[in-house]
């Protein structure tokens, strides 16, 4: 098969498994790449929600594209990670062409894309992603066939428990023990699948009557496998950042000191890069600017305390400081994957115990998701990083003719491009735009 085509060169690939272990050769030649180039700034891009390299290498070559043009007199270099995860087919990605965001049968139906797309994602659940899709197809009305839906939904994304990515799923910690068990699969299937019916139903008719009716809770079911795959995402995500990504920056900065790093993630990309942080050997100051474009986790993953609970922290408290320049974090009120399924599904996935009365099933029903729920459970990518004291507020356009600050938390919103996509992600995926390349380069001072 023919190597995709990118915009820009030099560019390499690095490619990590779930457990964050890199492909040794396409990491040599990295190492070996940036001294016989002479690159002084390396610009690294994770991805979020594609199922296969194609996609993700589209995706980086379209971004790419406007940063020899921003830097001209700069010595840069490219590198797409790329790591096993997947993309729901019924989400639209902008501008991509008719086979990577195909119109596709109206759910519950699990489409032949997106069936492939858990096969290779999650290997050795071929009899379980069966019965799943049977049941999607058929929709029984009987409340147990909806049960066996959950309990199969759980045994596909479950993982080994002495295996590390279980470690990886917490956004906040409380007195040094992860936050974040899915307990959304401990209530009952119907319940949860009810919820989802709802926020789905309003997202695609904002304000409309379908608030009124009475949703069909397998188009519940469609949602909660996508986020149980989402939760299976996040964590892997996690893991190959800290245990992937960041030691393989370690080695960057062995093998060329004077190296300048550039990280940048989408999605669940954004969470990726993030824990690459974590992951970075003691002292290494290579990375100049983390920039999250729609990152898909918590806004208090940098807190040092949540404001509903002094006890708990953000999973990344200070990791901003092993940053030698600021971290940038983009949003857009446009993002519904983001505003509305996201608080949603973070919390039905395990925070039942901090619930306020006015964040009960039935006040979300309906459903704006609430303002409640989207302060408590709210993404990066929608509403920027929060409780974390000092950070600043920016729009694009004073992010892009301003000087960025040089450390700290900056949040900029984006929504002036970040705008267009369907339901059900809304402009989740809109992030291929001159300003954000130019945004990245800002935050770097690449030169």
């Amino acid at each position: 098969m023919a190597e995709p085509t990118m915009s820009v060169t030099p560019y390499w690939e690095l490619t990590f498994d779930a457990d964050g272990d890199p492909d040794g050769g396409r990491r040599d030649r990295l190492l070996a790449g940036v001294v016989q180039h002479k690159v002084r700034d390396l610009v690294v891009f994770a991805h979020g929600w594609n199922s296969d390299r194609s996609g993700a290498t589209r995706l980086y070559s379209r971004f790419f594209a406007p940063f020899p043009a921003l830097a001209p007199t700069g010595k840069l270099g490219y590198v797409g990670v790329v790591w096993p995860s997947m993309r729901f087919s019924d989400e639209p990605i902008p501008d991509f062409p008719r086979s990577v965001a195909a119109e596709l049968p109206p759910r519950p139906a699990l489409d032949k894309d997106t069936r492939h797309a858990l096969l290779e994602t999650f290997p050795g659940r071929a009899t379980v992603i069966d019965r799943i899709a049977r049941l999607l197809d058929q929709q029984p009305r009987e409340e147990a066939e909806l049960e066996e839906f959950g309990r199969l939904v759980r045994l596909l994304v479950e993982v080994v428990p002495a295996g590390p990515q279980v470690l990886f799923a917490a956004d906040t910690l409380a007195e040094g023990v992860p936050q974040d068990e899915p307990l959304m699969f401990a209530r009952p299937t119907a319940e949860v699948c009810e919820e989802f019916a709802r926020a789905l139903a309003e997202t695609e008719s904002p304000g409309g009557t379908a608030q009124f009716s009475i949703p069909n809770p397998w188009h519940g079911g469609h949602e909660l496998l996508r986020q149980a795959t989402y939760y299976a995402m996040k964590r892997r995500a996690g893991t190959v950042g800290e245990r992937g990504l960041g030691r393989v920056i370690g080695q960057l900065a062995a093998k060329a000191p004077a190296l300048r790093v550039h990280l940048v993630g989408h999605s669940f990309g954004a969470r990726l890069v993030s824990f690459a942080l974590r992951g970075l050997p003691e002292g290494v100051r290579t990375v100049k600017a983390v920039t999250l474009l729609q990152g898909a986790f918590s806004h208090y993953a940098f807190a040092p305390r949540l404001p509903h609970d002094t006890r708990a922290g953000g999973v990344l408290q200070g990791q901003q400081l092993r940053i030698d320049g600021p971290l940038v974090c983009c949003h857009s009120r446009h993002d519904s994957a983001l505003g509305t399924i996201y608080p949603l599904a973070s919390r039905m996935a395990g925070h039942d115990r901090e619930f306020r009365d006015d964040d009960t099933p039935e006040s979300v029903a309906g459903l704006d998701v609430g303002r409640s729920l989207r302060t408590r459970w709210g993404a990066l990518g929608y509403g920027g990083v929060q409780a974390v004291p000092g950070t600043r507020a920016l729009t694009l356009a004073a992010a892009l003719t301003a000087q960025l600050p040089a450390s700290g938390c900056v949040n900029v919103d984006a929504a002036e491009v970040v705008r267009r996509g369907g339901a059900p992600a809304g402009a989740h995926s809109d992030i291929a735009h001159r300003e954000l390349a130019q945004l990245v380069v800002a935050a770097g001072r690449v030169q």
